[in-house]
């Protein structure tokens, strides 16, 4: 038994809605988390037993036979003591935006001998070579990240602000670091580190087992919100520590951790460098490190001595607007080379001692991995598709992927995991592959999701914007012009249009309510090259809000006879629910409705890594702040009010609740109508199915009315 209830399936009349989330957008039951051991023979996954269960187990693949075993089963493991996790933990997964239960990351030795977890807040280790059970160790304090040393001895990990290490025979339980004050924390990320960098980890094993890279930050001098319930007056208001934009981030530092009780502290300049952005320590030389200025702008991927804690220069990187990070790198690979991802001539190459190599077309979307042949790239030339690539170190490029689809996998001793999730299909297929051969496929227990949406993809406007385009399943073309739902996440960081069915499930739902649904990727979004990247620099507000109109306006031009640019609603949640409502504000002659979730309102109110990153800092361009701010656009200027509705979780902690209700007031001072809908106990991501149904369903009977009063007014 486990604490999250135990779901049905499909059931017969379910609404998209209830099953999106109980499927976690029918992502739960498809294998993910695939490594492959050095020699091949055997891939561990994370799988959950149905496409409802949100219980993750541990399983592992025999290469040779094709055979499936489960490693460890929390249901079997916990038996009716349920799962139960902390509020270090649950903050954790906020932060990485995991959703699911039971066992969610794991880590394994260099042979990929034995696996470590965390479950209800202990640590388990189990054996991948054997058949053999399962154990819980005798962990102190609610266990965060544990980590298998290389060789398989040892299990570090976080609790309660330390970094400790056990034995997987349960044995030599101790802290190597403990916390000196209350706002000190080792062994794990910071906030903007897991939030906004992509860096989810505090600590690192050395290649021989025999030492730590360790993380310690002390929040001190970051300033302190108060998250509280308003549904449960009696609950006190839980602090955090908020780095928001302008202000102080936590200080962070590195150490190396003995497991003979040495300690040195790794030196480079804090103050001109104060984030830690990539760690790397494997097997072809000395650790590395990225660290970055505040203005990002600079970077130094840096070599550490961990005998002394000095550090040597290894490359700077420079960009006069900033410093892309990206997953996988800076490391060293076979012969001590050192890899990297940089922009040259405007798309992101691998660089090798500071060499590009691979195609020049070929945008690096991730470092997957490092062989002795060469390096496994994640990458995109069409940007709508995502494929697997080993670039050799011979020059070599062999291409693992083909075809219109989102691709994921990992490569090791000759074996390759691939994952495939095309635009003619709902399912994400799992397969293996021995020298380009399948010889297994990984099963998938993902709910059915019915037909592949009808969606159509096109290039909008001048810029060529990549956009979706969805009518309802029974639309006829040419017989009726129907409302337009601008769907959009326009923002930097995510791409909503891929070339994946799975992307699209959501928008076919809403164009069957009686629209046509149109999703638009506009500047800033990933895989465009570095100038497109870059276009939003200072300007959100008139960059990405220019691109949905340009794609509006495409969609009107290819499809003159079915939509009726007189009634066009949009909605988005975060970026999206920003963009959303800045649409009526700004540009009511275009947009007549829309329905803005968790919105940034005032960008002064967001964090500092991401915020600066983009409009620079607020002390230095106030105007910026204002200028893409809504709370500037809540003015009544001309006097056109459009129908807005504003939703929130009351206890997000990343974009807090302060957000909507500055803008609501700042509304209600203007004299402009609009719509507050609170959502009680919900953070950033509302998983609840029944609170998932009704919003839907709330946020498309206020677009239709809203849409249809517009009509009758025109």
């Amino acid at each position: 038994m486990t604490t999250d209830a135990e779901p049905t399936g499909p059931q017969q009349g379910d609404s998209y809605p209830r099953l999106r989330s109980r499927t976690q957008r029918f992502t739960l039951g498809i294998p993910r988390q695939l490594g492959t051991s050095p020699d091949g023979g055997r891939v561990a996954f994370l799988r959950t037993a149905s496409g409802t269960s949100r219980t993750g187990a541990l399983w592992q693949l025999d290469v040779e036979t094709g055979q499936e075993r489960v490693v460890a089963d929390p249901d079997v493991l916990l038996g009716t003591e349920g799962e139960e996790l902390s509020p270090q933990e649950r903050a954790r997964r906020e932060r990485s935006r995991e959703s699911g239960a039971g066992i969610v990351s794991y880590s394994t030795d260099a042979a990929a001998r034995v696996a470590a977890f965390a479950l209800s807040g202990q640590v388990w280790v189990a054996p991948l070579d054997t058949d053999g059970p399962a154990r819980a160790l005798p962990s102190v304090g609610a266990v965060i990240d544990p980590r298998v040393d290389p060789t398989g001895t040892y299990v570090a990990y976080a609790s309660e602000g330390a970094l400790r290490v056990i034995g997987v025979d349960g044995t030599l339980e101790r802290p190597l670091a403990t916390p000196d004050s209350e706002t000190v924390v080792w062994g794990q990320a910071e906030f903007v580190a897991a939030e906004e960098m992509n860096r989810f980890r505090g600590h690192w094993w050395s290649p021989d087992g025999g030492a730590l890279l360790v993380e310690r930050y002390d929040e001190a001098p970051v300033g302190v919100w108060h998250v509280a319930d308003p549904a449960d007056p009696a609950a006190p208001p839980v602090p955090h520590r908020y780095p928001a934009a302008g202000t102080a981030d936590a200080e962070v530092g590195l150490w190396v951790l003995g497991l003979d009780g040495s300690r040195v502290q790794v030196a480079w300049d804090w103050m001109g460098f104060p984030s830690l952005t990539r760690v790397s320590w494997t097997s072809h030389g000395r650790p590395v490190v990225q660290v970055m200025s505040r203005d990002q702008r600079t970077a130094l991927v840096l070599a550490v001595d961990v005998a002394s804690g000095a550090t040597e220069v290894l490359r700077e990187q420079h960009d006069d607007v900033w410093v892309d990070l990206v997953g996988g790198v800076p490391t060293l690979a076979d012969g001590g080379r050192l890899v990297t991802a940089e922009p040259h001539d405007d798309v992101r190459r691998v660089h090798v001692d500071g060499v590009p190599v691979g195609p020049a077309d070929l945008h690096v979307r991730d470092v997957l991995g490092t062989d002795d042949l060469g390096v496994l790239v994640s990458g995109s030339v069409e940007p709508t598709e995502v494929h697997l690539v080993h670039l050799g170190w011979d020059g070599t490029v062999t291409r693992l992927t083909e075809g219109s689809a989102v691709h994921g996998g990992s490569s090791s001793g000759g074996t390759t995991v691939v994952s495939r999730s095309p635009l003619d299909a709902t399912r994400t297929r799992t397969v293996v592959l021995r020298e380009g051969r399948e010889v297994a496929e990984v099963v998938s227990h993902q709910a059915e999701a019915g037909p592949a949406p009808r969606v159509e993809l096109v290039r909008a406007g001048e810029h060529a914007l990549r956009t979706a385009v969805l009518f309802p399943r029974d639309h006829v073309r040419g017989s009726t012009r129907l409302p337009v739902l601008m769907d959009p996440y326009g923002g930097p960081h995510a791409q909503r249009v891929l070339a994946s069915a799975r992307m699209f499930l959501e928008p076919q739902w809403l164009a069957d309510q009686g629209f046509c649904v149109v999703v638009a990727d506009g500047r800033g979004t990933p895989a465009r090259g570095r100038a497109w990247e870059r276009s939003i620099r200072d300007d959100f507000a008139g960059v990405t809000l220019q691109d949905q109109v340009d794609a509006l306006a495409a969609v009107a031009e290819r499809f003159p006879d079915d939509v009726d640019t007189s009634r066009v609603g949009i909605a988005g949640w975060s970026y999206g629910g920003y963009l959303a409502a800045l649409a009526v504000l700004r540009r009511p002659d275009v947009f007549h409705a829309a329905v803005a979730g968790a919105p940034v309102t005032d960008w002064r109110l967001y964090d500092t890594f991401y915020t600066e990153r983009y409009l620079g800092h607020p002390d230095e361009q106030p105007e910026v702040y204002d200028r893409n701010s809504l709370l500037t656009d809540a003015a009544d200027r001309d006097g056109v009010h459009r129908p807005l509705m504003i939703v929130h979780g009351m206890v997000d902690d990343n974009v807090v609740v302060a957000h909507t209700l500055r803008l609501s007031s700042a509304l209600l001072a203007a004299g402009r109508p609009h719509t507050v809908l609170p959502l009680t106990g919900v953070t950033h991501m509302a998983s609840d199915e029944t609170v998932a149904e009704n919003l839907s369903l709330l946020q498309v009977d206020f677009l239709r009315r809203a849409l249809q009063e517009q009509r009758q007014d025109a």
